[in-house]
């Protein structure tokens, strides 16, 4: 009986252990793998990301200029960073918004003038 009224006390004067969360939002830690994005301009298709990606989610289709990421396919490994020659994949620190869709995410290099 007396443990309990130690636990009532010190629960009442220490800060929870948990955070308000919709308030409270906690800070994104520095090397969080969030999601993938190209910079399609810079992008020569050479299918390195294609050939060396795990679960196969990217598919580069090199006439029609064309990358296209499956993203729940994808599990974020970083494969397809690290191989890129020309640096154009790039991983960011934020996670990609929830959808009811299940699209893929496709970039289309514009012809240069």
């Amino acid at each position: 009986m007396f443990d309990m009224f130690g636990v009532i006390i010190k629960n009442l004067i220490t800060k929870p252990a948990t955070r308000r969360y919709p308030y409270e939002k906690r800070e994104d830690i520095k090397g969080t793998r969030g999601s993938i994005d190209v910079n399609i301009e810079r992008c020569i298709f050479c299918r390195l990301c294609e050939r060396k990606c795990p679960p196969d989610a990217i598919v580069v289709n090199k006439e029609e200029k064309s990358w296209e990421l499956d993203r729940y396919r994808c599990v974020i490994c970083g494969e397809c960073v690290k191989v890129c020659p020309v640096q154009c994949i790039d991983m960011n620190e934020f996670y990609a918004e929830p959808t009811f869709e299940m699209s893929k995410k496709k970039s289309v290099q514009l012809p240069k003038e």
